[in-house]
């Protein structure tokens, strides 16, 4: 019997699919937990907050009634008149719950919004830096990022100037994230309907990307739904990862315009079935006043910790051109701290993470013009493991000089 391997072409997308560096310093710290080192993970970007016990003992109770069979493609209807009624008491802002799509996290949100606005030769823009599966959504489609250039003026992220700038005759759209992965940074309110408004003008859409809008900490948060120019080209994008601290239950959602409703279910029905239905029944609880208290308090706690790390980060001579204020990452020039031995942002990663233990995450996966001069440091970790992080960086740097 031949057991031998045998070749067969794969499809040629995947070629324009790159790896997520993320997940190979990932792996380089478990392979040195696993030889006994102590590591801070400072990289992947994941509360460290688990679910509320009010969405646990709604998980628990589901299950003990036997509440396990497939919902509708688009959700549950009590979840999705939870999430309309969050909008209404946060956002002042009335979405029919029928225009709610539940999906299995924001990552099945945004490929079912591509999978129905993408097609071959589709060019979408958006910032460089961006978190990379945005990108690797639209080539999935095979259509293509455009990546425009973004720095610390436009707060790393896109303005309607560039939007008008750049927008060609291939052009279909934008895909943004306010706050954004890696920058913590919001696009403000006036430029955000800027440009949302010149792209309806120019019969595109706008995927919105909020899954840290409410992990908000300086102003008041708003959505993009409040701009009503968006009209019918206007998607939103969120998420009970991020604010609602359910990563591992895999569940998002998205809001779209009447007449995409029907499109997407078809396409949900056939490429998920469902969210998982365990996972929607303990959401609902998510809006219950007593879990909304603790992802508060939760919240306040992660803007302690960053009213902490952004000025250690700069006396350690990281240059932190933009605060962020949002999500829990802090994107710093390391430029300052670059060396003949260590030459750019990725050998700093990973000569942090082999001689200090402490994890964080190079710019390369974020898009090339920030890859070889910036790092991106989650936040997402205790009060007490961020300060011995700051102290072990502070050994790192003093070794050498």
């Amino acid at each position: 019997m031949n057991n031998s391997s045998i070749d067969f072409p794969l499809a040629s997308r995947l070629a324009n699919i790159a790896p997520f560096h993320v997940m190979e310093i990932a792996k380089m710290a478990a392979a040195l937990e696993r030889q006994g080192r102590h590591i801070i993970h400072m990289g992947i970007g994941e509360p460290d907050f688990s679910a509320a016990p009010p969405v646990i003992d709604a998980a628990a109770r589901a299950m003990a009634d036997g509440k396990l069979q497939y919902t509708s493609a688009i959700g549950l209807p009590a979840l999705r008149e939870a999430i309309s009624g969050h909008y209404r008491k946060v956002y002042g802002l009335e979405i029919a719950p029928e225009r709610i799509v539940v999906t299995a996290g924001a990552s099945a949100a945004l490929l079912l919004a591509c999978a129905t606005l993408v097609e071959r030769g589709t060019e979408v823009l958006m910032p460089d830096p961006s978190y990379p599966c945005n990108r690797h959504f639209v080539a999935a489609f095979e259509g293509q990022a455009k990546m425009i250039p973004s720095g610390p003026a436009e707060r790393f992220q896109l303005s309607d100037a560039m939007v008008r700038q750049h927008w060609g005759a291939a052009t279909r759209g934008v895909l943004l994230a306010s706050p954004s992965n890696p920058t913590g940074t919001s696009i403000a309110h006036e430029e955000l309907a800027r440009i949302v408004a010149t792209v309806r003008a120019k019969g595109g859409f706008t995927i919105v990307d909020e899954i840290y809008q409410e992990l908000t900490y300086d102003e008041q948060p708003f959505s993009a739904l409040s701009l009503q120019q968006g009209g019918d080209g206007l998607i939103v994008i969120n998420s009970f990862s991020k604010y609602f601290n359910m990563t591992g239950w895999r569940l998002g959602w998205l809001v779209v315009p009447q007449h995409l409703i029907a499109p997407i279910e078809k396409l949900a029905q056939n490429l998920f079935i469902c969210a998982s239905t365990i996972a929607q029944h303990a959401a609902v609880a998510c809006f219950a006043p007593e879990s909304l208290a603790i992802f508060e308090a939760r919240k306040a706690e992660f803007k302690r910790r960053r009213d902490y790390i952004v000025p250690a980060l700069r006396e350690l001579g990281f240059v932190v051109p933009v605060t962020p204020d949002g999500a829990f990452y802090v994107y710093a020039d390391c430029s300052a701290l670059l060396s003949a031995d260590i030459a750019d942002a990725d050998q700093l990663s990973i000569a942090i993470l082999n001689e200090v233990g402490v994890v964080v995450v190079p710019g390369l996966d974020f898009g090339p013009h920030t890859a070889s001069r910036y790092i991106r440091i989650s936040y997402a970790t205790s009060m007490d493991n961020l300060q011995q992080a700051v102290e072990r960086l502070r050994t790192f740097f003093a070794a050498r000089h």
